[in-house]
């Protein structure tokens, strides 16, 4: 059994506290912002683009929830395997399910297993994910989320078994510059700098930040054009976002789309369609629109935001069922 005690600074001692087993704690998540720095007192970790999970294991049985608590465990049966060879008698975990290509984690490559619903263990290990774990908020009936990132991070590397397909997320201090330069050369999404002395918040926080090396961000789904030419399926999504309660306009993507997305997409989307727009703003659009209920989220890369707030030169990326519409709005840097 490891010895938490040895971890903690002597301000932390007060601070470590025997507690129940939580059912369920929401994700801490990090802030946009354009401005980039390197201090001390912040550690730089790889920003992963994949599907955000955090692990809750008790009496033997593990969950792996994504972040709005659905539970995944159907869709990664070799994380489950490898969680269960935890010698503990508790733990949460959070960290990033993703897969690779060429080095550089891809969310258009992991789509294939977030849109199952079940895989055997044998089909998996075929097109393996990996778990990359970046922190542990509970432990042996210790509630870890009010001592420092560090000190978790310390505890995090010792009391879990890092084999293939689980990962300990890297960290360096002080250069955040030049690892965010080396990032975006790398191909990878950006990089999320933490602040090395704050507690686990779950709720989004300027203790976490993201450098992003492109611009994206989820938008919902609110229809669709019909395909001219050549194309099947469909030309191009119109998405939107929350304003409060507001549902707005975003703009059209009409790229990102291989012949099977289109196909695929098509038919999850004619699940949804509605005859009323979901949107106060009229669309002088040429094509037949299909509107559809404001359901379905994307992820979607674009080059900016026009002053009237559309995309610009926008590309889809793949659907993310791990997040709910109603939570969705514009991300702006602070």
């Amino acid at each position: 059994m490891i010895d938490l005690l040895k971890y903690l600074q002597p301000q932390e001692r007060d601070l470590l506290q025997k507690s129940s087993f939580p059912q369920w704690t929401n994700p801490m998540l990090a802030t946009l912002t354009n401005d980039r720095f390197s201090r001390e007192d912040w550690l730089y970790e790889c920003k992963f683009d994949g599907e955000r999970a955090l692990t809750f294991y008790q009496k033997g049985k593990v969950t792996l929830f994504s972040r709005n608590q659905h539970n995944v465990n159907k869709k990664y049966p070799e994380l489950i395997r490898a969680l269960l060879n935890q010698q503990h008698n508790n733990f949460i975990l959070d960290g990033e399910i993703v897969m690779y290509d060429h080095g550089v984690t891809s969310f258009s490559k992991l789509q294939g297993r977030m849109g199952l619903h079940e895989i055997s263990l044998q089909e998996a290990l075929k097109i393996p994910v990996y778990y990359c774990i970046f922190d542990i908020l509970f432990l042996n009936g210790y509630d870890l989320r009010q001592l420092s990132l560090k000190t978790r991070r310390d505890i995090l590397k010792d009391a879990i078994v890092f084999k293939n397909p689980l990962q300990f997320s890297k960290s360096i201090v002080k250069a955040g510059e030049e690892f965010f330069k080396e990032a975006c050369k790398k191909g990878w999404e950006g990089i999320i700098a933490k602040r090395s002395d704050a507690p686990y918040q779950g709720r989004r926080s300027r203790d976490w930040l993201k450098f992003k090396c492109h611009r994206s961000q989820e938008l919902i789904i609110i229809g669709y054009t019909s395909p001219q030419g050549q194309r099947e399926g469909f030309g191009a999504l119109l998405v939107g976002y929350f304003s409060g309660k507001e549902l707005r306009f975003a703009g059209k993507v009409g790229t990102g789309f291989s012949t099977q997305t289109l196909k695929s997409l098509k038919k999850i989307m004619d699940k949804h369609v509605t005859l009323i727009s979901p949107i106060e703003e009229r669309i002088h659009e040429p094509k037949t629109i299909t509107w559809l209920k404001p359901v379905l989220v994307g992820e979607f890369e674009f080059a900016e935001w026009t002053p009237d707030g559309k995309l610009r030169h926008s590309r889809f990326k793949g659907l993310r069922d791990d997040m709910y519409a109603k939570d969705i709005i514009r991300e702006k840097p602070q």
